[in-house]
């Protein structure tokens, strides 16, 4: 039977017998809970009986965490399994566990979470900020690492297999090519010997950038704030650190000259690449949106897309569909007639495709873009896609002879990433005066703030014109006023 001590005016300390240790003595476990002030005493009363009995019945199940004992880390491991894994979307989740296993528990996991401070977060995040802290800096190998090789007899081979790594990639590192931190530090792990003594960083060290650092800060937040909700803490630590606040960048787009370049570009490309990016620009989809579009999606007589799923990609999971995270994605966008005519080109080779293998090699996947056999598209193909068409066409305009050194600029596309046609998309129909609902709904956001924190940089000159228009008015009214006067 649990008993109820009174610490304060609204603390009560609670405390259960968990049995008897080998030495026969008993085991009591305590919880201590803070009950709103503006609770009456019976009120109270019913609330303690009630914690009192959740209380035993979790010391009984062996599943009461100690908040005095229980570690960062213990913490997290337990926010995963109860909430992260049940609510998380599959790609929120994996990059959530790729911040807590690379950085946030190696640091922080050590610490008691009753014990957890400001202090350690500000420092935490400060070392975040410091030179040759990214994972992703390039390494070349010194000469001590053939020297090494040599003296202690181990061939190329050797060392790539035990390291984990190709040969080849073991090859090239030998000759100056250069690898990553995950490659550099397989071969100094195998080899015993730290990192700077056989490799050097590539490029100047930098640290993380404020973006992801308040990455960092949002994540630790939300997970001490399930601390505080499941109360095994009164008070989140992390709302008392200042959140790094990074400089809003303007989104990466296409201007209307270069999209118009790139549309008429995609002429002499694939039909099934014309296709997706016409519809990437025309409709603003996001990448996994695009990779999750069925031809049952889609009514040519109607010129409508709807959008109600998306294709992801994870390590270890492979490919995947998942439906989106708000019922705001869930939407349907009308599409041009220039569009709606490429995709009726674009159907008649696909069934062409499709009659080609026959029904013993095709999967009917019913997928609008699609593997060699039908299945689903790798989620990723149209951003690697795109990246090559952008760099090979750049290649192209700089190689060309004909074209003076005055006149290349003209030419040259920006490295604007696939995701940048969605900006573009945006922010060419806000240029245009078209209203900022509609937009936000065509690009799936729950709340318009989201369109106009993004899209501020585009919401400007439709700003400008309506002060200018507001102006034109008054002077065609004084100039009016003034031609009765005379």
């Amino acid at each position: 039977m649990a008993s109820i001590e009174k610490r304060s005016e609204c603390s009560y300390r609670i405390t259960v017998s968990a049995g008897y240790n080998s030495d026969g003595k008993q085991i009591k476990k305590h919880k201590t809970i803070n009950l709103d002030p503006k609770l009456t005493e019976k009120q109270k009363e019913k609330e303690l009986d009630r914690q009192s009995v959740l209380f035993q019945e979790e010391v009984e199940r062996g599943t009461y965490l100690d908040a005095d004992k229980l570690t960062f880390k213990q913490f997290i491991e337990k926010w995963l399994k109860d909430y992260a894994e049940p609510n998380l979307a599959p790609k929120t989740l994996y990059r959530y566990k790729e911040l807590l296993d690379t950085r946030i528990i190696p640091a922080l996991g050590h610490i008691k979470l009753s014990k957890l401070q400001p202090t350690h977060l500000t420092s935490f995040y400060n070392n975040l900020r410091e030179n040759g802290i990214r994972i992703d800096a390039k390494y070349i190998a010194k000469p001590e690492l053939q020297n090494l090789l040599s003296d202690r007899g181990l061939s190329h081979i050797d060392i790539a297999q035990l390291s984990g790594i190709s040969d080849r990639t073991f090859s090239g590192m030998l000759s100056g090519m250069s690898v990553s931190h995950k490659t550099a530090q397989a071969v100094t792990k195998t080899l015993e010997v730290k990192l700077d003594s056989i490799f050097s960083l590539n490029g100047e060290p930098r640290g993380l950038s404020e973006r992801t650092v308040l990455h960092h800060h949002r994540l630790i937040s939300s997970i001490l704030t399930a601390a505080v909700q499941w109360q095994l803490i009164l008070i989140n630590p992390a709302t008392r650190v200042k959140p790094p606040s990074p400089e809003r960048a303007e989104a990466k787009h296409f201007d209307e000259v270069q999209t118009d370049y790139i549309l008429q570009l995609m002429e002499a490309e694939p039909l099934k690449y014309r296709t997706m990016i016409n519809l990437a620009v025309y409709g603003g989809m996001r990448l996994g949106e695009l990779a999750g579009i069925e031809w049952d999606d889609i009514s040519l007589e109607k010129g409508l897309l709807q959008i109600r799923q998306a294709g992801q990609y994870l390590p270890g999971e492979g490919t995947f569909t998942k439906v989106p995270k708000n019922e705001s994605s869930k939407r349907i966008i009308s599409l041009p007639g220039t569009v709606i005519s490429l995709l009726k080109q674009y159907k008649l080779w696909h069934n062409g495709q499709k009659a080609k293998l026959g029904d013993d090699l095709w999967v009917d996947s019913g997928r609008l873009f699609t593997a060699w056999n039908g299945e689903p598209m790798f989620p990723d193909t149209p951003s690697k896609w795109f990246h090559k068409f952008i760099q090979q066409h750049n290649k192209k305009i700089m190689e060309d002879e004909k074209i003076s050194k005055e006149d290349k600029s003209k030419y040259l596309l920006p490295e604007v990433n696939f995701h940048g046609l969605r900006h573009t998309n945006a922010t060419l129909l806000i240029g245009q005066g078209v209203d900022v609902t509609t937009v936000s709904s065509r690009l799936g956001h729950a709340r318009t703030s989201t369109t106009t924190d993004i899209y501020s940089h585009a919401l400007k000159k439709p700003d400008i014109e309506a002060a200018n228009k507001l102006e034109n008015l008054f002077k065609k009214k004084d100039s009016s006023e003034q031609s009765k006067q005379a």
